[in-house]
């Protein structure tokens, strides 16, 4: 079982829209991935078909507060695939736990003890802070991908994230195997070019060598409820988002 954490502090870089169309392209290569959402904004769950949002009973938030087995919070999105949604209420779960040094593990042992045994993979899409959520999905996760979108602000971001990582690796005595994607690529820009040479020149393989286009489909199927693959299949977005799981496959990250 693969879980991959999907993580980036910075918004705006494409993190929801990479673990929503990445989790719909393995779920097309037959894989049956699980995507989990972590951020309390809920954004993973509105754009995969969530519309009215979903019960706090039904929600990650009722494994932190309620012990809910995992497996009872899964739902199947329109597309085939599965999620186990959030809610705004997952805010609170970094004031419920924030001082006790246990709650770090709980998604970690909740997903050994509940889904280890589908040996699906398990997307998260984590919340953008480093708080008891993030904490929850980096322990749970053996590898992070990170998105990040091709402009100056963004790569300097993912410096700091780099660093950060390379800490808490120290910190809790693991390794954390991780991939950069580019994402928003213009390939109109020179600007766009450059961001991905200077990152390559830096991080070498870590950096995937797809890289994901700004384009019209992947901004406007969350509106609908929808993954790139169900609203526009023959679209760019669906082929950079199955050129990326097809490579992150091939090189045994997933």
């Amino acid at each position: 079982m693969a879980v991959i954490a999907v993580f980036n502090q910075k918004g705006g870089v494409g993190k929801t829209t990479t673990c929503l169309n990445l989790t719909a392209a393995l779920s097309l290569a037959q894989r049956s991935p699980i995507a989990i959402d972590m951020d309390p904004q809920g954004h993973l769950s509105l754009a995969s078909g969530l519309k009215h949002g979903t019960s706090q009973a039904k929600s990650i938030v009722s494994f932190f507060k309620e012990h809910t087995p995992l497996a009872k919070l899964i739902y199947e999105t329109p597309a085939g695939w599965q999620l186990i949604p959030a809610t705004l209420e997952l805010s609170k779960i970094d004031a419920l736990y924030g001082s006790d040094p246990q709650a770090a593990k709980m998604l970690k042992q909740g997903l050994s003890e509940e889904l280890s045994l589908t040996g699906a993979p398990i997307l998260i899409d984590c919340c953008p802070m480093l708080g008891v959520l993030t904490l929850n999905a980096l322990l749970a996760a053996d590898k992070v991908l990170i998105p990040v979108s091709a402009d100056y602000l963004s790569q300097h971001g993912v410096h700091r994230l780099d660093s950060a990582l390379n800490v808490l690796e120290k910190k809790l005595q693991r390794k954390f195997e991780r991939r950069i994607v580019v994402t928003r690529f213009d390939s109109r820009r020179k600007l766009s070019f450059d961001i991905y040479d200077q990152l390559r020149e830096r991080y070498g393989n870590l950096l995937c060598k797809t890289r994901i286009g700004e384009t019209v489909a992947l901004a406007t199927s969350p509106m609908h409820g929808l993954d790139v693959f169900a609203y526009a299949p023959n679209s760019p977005g669906a082929a950079d988002y199955k050129a990326l799981a097809k490579e992150l496959m091939d090189s045994g990250f997933i």
